[in-house]
């Protein structure tokens, strides 16, 4: 059993693909070469989201771009574009990651790392994003929890 399968350790590998994904922007290096140059290797989970992210990056952008009203993808907080990309990644290619969790993750993650406005935000256009890719999925007012305190996914 890979240890992301673990309780919360979705969020540790989350959070490690979010410093890949920034480190790489804030020093102008490739994604993929951020990764391999980290001194322990990354969970399998955080391969794969920047491993996605890096081979998906403009239809991402593109995705993103249409639902950040009034924001161009390269005007966004750094923060906010890799979370945006992680997020839009996961619905996008992770079918098995449910909706609630990914929204709920990226929501915390802002919070805990980017600017004030910035958990909004992120969940505006996360929502609208997975209303497009997962029509199926109720995300309208997404509080990461569903009234009864079920999964909403």
């Amino acid at each position: 059993m890979d240890p992301v399968d673990a309780i919360g350790s979705r969020r540790e590998a989350r959070e490690t693909a979010l410093g890949v994904l920034y480190a790489a922007e804030a020093q102008s290096r490739d994604l993929l070469e951020v990764l391999t140059d980290r001194p322990v290797a990354p969970a399998s989970y955080v391969v794969e989201i920047v491993e996605g992210v890096a081979a998906t990056m403009n239809q991402l952008d593109e995705m993103i771009g249409r639902y950040a009203e009034g924001w161009r993808t390269d005007r966004m907080p750094a923060v906010d574009r890799a979370l945006l990309r992680m997020a839009v990644y996961e619905l996008c290619h992770r079918l098995d990651v449910p909706t609630a969790a990914v929204l709920s993750e990226v929501v915390d993650l802002a919070g805990d790392y980017s600017t004030e406005r910035s958990s909004r935000f992120v969940n505006g256009v996360v929502s609208a994003v997975a209303a497009e890719v997962r029509p199926d999925v109720r995300t309208e007012g997404h509080s990461g929890k569903d009234p009864e305190g079920g999964d909403l996914a």
